[in-house]
């Protein structure tokens, strides 16, 4: 079976990273176009450095949960083949033991020069004086509003083989993410949203599962599995 899975913000939540788009989310009290755009690191680097030097201590602070524990068990199974895709900017999956990870919206954990587009591993704490070889400003590696999103190629060519596809802790708001599924079953894939309430693509899901992604996670991992 080739399963394709997304994951969001949810998954994270229970291993202390706070989610973007729900009440009392990151975003409810910052301002996108300052904090999430090209626009805004050129009006004021250090403020955008300051909120992502924040978030990476957050990342380096937590633990992958027993979801990302069992999706990890899920990848190394040989009767499957998973192609695992997030849009999380941390590096939780793959300290539960996936490899491969496809991060459509970049991470925290690298460096990106904004003059050349070299990458290298981000230091604890960034700044205005975080250069490249070539003397550019150094960014955090993430997808903001407004970018392209990365692998996109991969992700396409992964749905069009996908048996099944499974969202879990999306918000269903985000594009192109959020028109996987519909993508998916237009290839003929079964379809499957894990979360811990419907998302705004729950309609478009074949099945559905609600809860805590610590609990719905490794009860589906161990169903595939059985």
């Amino acid at each position: 079976m080739r399963i394709v899975i997304l994951t969001g913000a949810g998954i994270s939540a229970e291993s202390g990273m706070g989610t973007f788009r729900d009440k009392g989310g990151l975003w409810e009290n910052a301002d996108l176009m300052k904090l999430a755009t090209p626009e805004g690191f050129a009006e004021d680097p250090a403020a955008v450095h300051a909120f992502y030097n924040m978030r990476r201590a957050k990342v380096r602070s937590c633990q992958p949960n027993a979801a990302h524990v069992a999706l990890a068990a899920l990848q190394m199974d040989p009767r499957v083949e998973v192609t695992l895709v997030t849009q999380n900017v941390d590096d939780l999956h793959e300290r539960a033991g996936s490899r491969d990870v496809i991060h459509m919206h970049g991470t925290h954990l690298v460096a990106l020069c904004a003059a050349c587009g070299d990458r290298w591993p981000a230091p604890e704490v960034m700044s205005v004086e975080t250069r490249c070889v070539c003397g550019g400003m150094a960014r955090p590696d993430v997808v903001w509003f407004g970018e392209v999103p990365y692998h996109m190629d991969r992700i396409g060519a992964a749905l069009q083989r996908a048996d099944l596809f499974v969202a879990i802790g999306t918000s269903g708001v985000v594009y192109p993410a959020a028109g996987f599924v519909r993508a998916a079953q237009e290839f003929g894939a079964d379809t499957l949203e894990l979360n811990l309430e419907p998302s705004e693509r729950a309609t478009d899901f074949a099945r559905s599962c609600f809860g805590p992604a610590t609990e719905v996670v490794p009860g589906w991992v161990n169903e595939v599995l059985t």
